[in-house]
């Protein structure tokens, strides 16, 4: 091939700027030349087909042919793209229906001014649809992930991010409330779907979802990188707070403290990209009632009664972690119940009931004669009548 033949060199800056493969551009090239020839030699229904050396490049020398279709005679059609199958059999006995057969044909070099338009226009959306499908898998595999972008126009209330090669789109509902964006501003976000459109992919990005601040975590954890610490669940509410639950099949590896970081180092870096947005970090247990006395921390749980069938959970605490139990306008038990995926009700223990439970503990731990055990149970029963 001639590396520096004007052609190449075209085709190589075309490829580079738009990110195609040079068996892409040159398959647009034998398209429009095709195109070409049938709008001046050839026939509306016609197909014709161009073929250029990938390795010389030479126009002069490309290879024109036309494809007919066989079809059955009862069903031939007097068309320029068709074939009788008993014609087709005088030259090939082998032949079937809906085979190709293809004729070779002269290459012309002149071509006139509606033809060159024509192959100019095939070009440019051939190229526009390559750009568009290679642009839509590119992003399509970075979906669900974290990608940087610039703020590059605010439209409304929706921020538009510059993406490198494409824009993405950021509505409002996927904003962290109260958040300030700015025009060339860096950020992060969240791709959270990538769609085939018209003009090409629409890309909806993100910085509100859950899975914003996994990601981030991902980042700068090493361990969850890695896999040796795994986010079992996270819920969240964006700009105020999240409640994230992780675990380890390691034992000597503690799973908070590989998230938080020496002196705070790591949950830090993810705070420092959210803004003042708060994070509890929890032990996910797979036991139901540890894992919803975790989930709702920093509340300290006295008993938890589950419904398996409704996956309603009564939790019951005392009067002084009652409001830390619920939370400010009930975010704690709101952010723990989707963390959990159960319904949790918060119930203050009452006074008697919590004397009794240490009472019962206190007799469980206690040996006692069987004439004091006698003694207790009439003076129960005693107090059940009087009730």
């Amino acid at each position: 091939m001639n590396n520096n033949s004007p052609l190449n060199i075209a085709l190589n800056q075309l490829c580079d700027e738009k990110g195609l493969s040079k068996e892409v551009v040159i398959s647009t090239i034998e398209s429009a030349l095709a195109a070409a020839y049938r709008k001046e030699y050839g026939k509306p229904k016609e197909i014709i087909k161009a073929t250029l050396n990938p390795e010389t490049l030479d126009l002069s020398k490309v290879k024109v042919s036309r494809v007919f279709r066989v079809v059955e005679d009862e069903n031939f059609v007097d068309e320029a793209n068709q074939v009788k199958l008993s014609d087709a059999k005088k030259k090939n006995k082998k032949i079937s229906p809906d085979e190709e057969i293809t004729e070779p044909l002269p290459y012309k070099e002149n071509f006139g001014r509606i033809a060159a338009q024509t192959a100019k226009q095939v070009i440019i959306q051939r190229l526009q649809e390559a750009e568009r499908s290679v642009l839509y898998e590119e992003f399509k595999n970075k979906e669900k992930k974290l990608i940087n972008g610039i703020v590059q126009q605010i439209e409304g209330r929706n921020i538009i991010v510059n993406l490198g090669k494409i824009n993405g789109v950021m509505p409002q509902t996927e904003q962290i409330p109260n958040e300030r964006y700015v025009i060339g501003q860096r950020l992060r976000v969240f791709v959270e779907k990538v769609e085939e459109a018209s003009r090409g992919p629409r890309i909806l990005v993100s910085r509100s979802k859950p899975e914003f601040i996994s990601e981030l975590f991902n980042l700068e954890v090493p361990e969850i990188a890695a896999g040796t610490v795994k986010i079992d669940a996270i819920s969240r509410e964006a700009g105020s707070r999240t409640k994230m639950a992780v675990s380890t099949s390691q034992e000597s590896l503690d799973p908070i403290g590989s998230c938080v970081g020496q002196r705070g180092i790591r949950v830090q870096a993810v705070l420092a990209e959210i803004g003042n947005e708060k994070i509890d970090i929890i032990q996910f247990d797979k036991n139901t009632e540890n894992f919803i006395k975790n989930a709702l921390s920093p509340a300290k749980i006295n008993k938890i009664e589950l419904n398996k069938k409704t996956k309603q959970a009564k939790v019951y605490v005392s009067d002084d972690q009652l409001s830390l139990a619920i939370g400010k306008s009930g975010q704690n038990v709101r952010l723990a119940s989707k963390l959990t995926e159960w319904g949790i009700d918060i119930e203050k223990i009452n006074t008697k009931e919590k004397q009794d439970d240490t009472k019962n503990a206190k007799d469980t731990d206690t040996k006692t004669k069987p004439e004091n055990t006698k003694q207790k149970n009439k003076k129960k029963k005693k107090t059940v009548k009087k009730n």
